[in-house]
């Protein structure tokens, strides 16, 4: 078991299972981190941009805890971009039915930001003060679904909570037929783009591997 510890800033049930399945040993604490304050801080950012500076206020949100006092801490925002707009989570069961309506045998692009925060002290734990992100996006090829098929998904429940109204680990993988870029990217967390912050932090992934 590795010294290192390793805090995902997201209540995301998909991402804390993606780091479980890759074996990195991690914790979960949550921000309280108003979206809609945070974008309209910055006017109307597009997709990519949007899911950066969302990412990067959870993870300095969660930095910013005692709780964090010498750990590493990763947040993960997801914004779905299809037709030139930003799709959070649709929230109501009409507008997730109307947006696969929409969706429904095309393509769109899920941008996933990553934000990492070293909590860790510089000169006792060897921390290197680093606190720096990036966007991992993949384009999503939508099957043609009947009008059944997107009552019955909606109806589930699943798809009103995550970005696009549509998962690709779960009930919604069924309705995806091909996904263009990192597939870790549409679950929620790249673990490469993982890595590569973890370097940039001096940190190895392999140190993190819960063995």
């Amino acid at each position: 078991m590795t010294d290192l510890n390793l805090i995902l800033a997201s209540a995301s049930p998909a991402r804390t299972k993606l780091l479980t399945n890759a074996g990195i040993a991690h914790s979960v604490l949550v921000s309280d981190v108003d979206e809609d304050a945070v974008t309209a801080r910055y006017g109307t950012p597009d997709p990519h941009d949007t899911a950066l500076l969302l990412a990067r206020a959870k993870a300095e949100a969660v930095a910013a805890l005692p709780e964090a006092e010498g750990s590493l801490v990763i947040g993960c925002d997801s914004v779905f971009e299809f037709e030139g707009e930003a799709h959070g989570k649709p929230w109501e069961p009409e507008v997730a039915r109307e947006r696969i309506r929409r969706m429904s045998g095309k393509v769109g692009v899920l941008h996933t930001g990553h934000w990492l925060v070293d909590c860790r002290d510089t000169e006792d734990d060897g921390g290197s003060g680093a606190t720096l992100g990036g966007v991992s996006s993949a384009s999503v090829y939508f099957a043609k679904l009947t009008a059944e098929e997107i009552d019955a998904y909606v109806a589930t429940g699943e798809p009103l909570q995550v970005a696009g109204s549509f998962t690709i680990d779960s009930l919604g993988g069924a309705f995806i037929e091909k996904v263009d870029g990192d597939p870790h990217a549409v679950v929620g967390l790249s673990v490469s783009m993982l890595r590569e912050l973890l370097a940039s932090a001096g940190v190895k992934i392999t140190d993190l591997w819960d063995r």
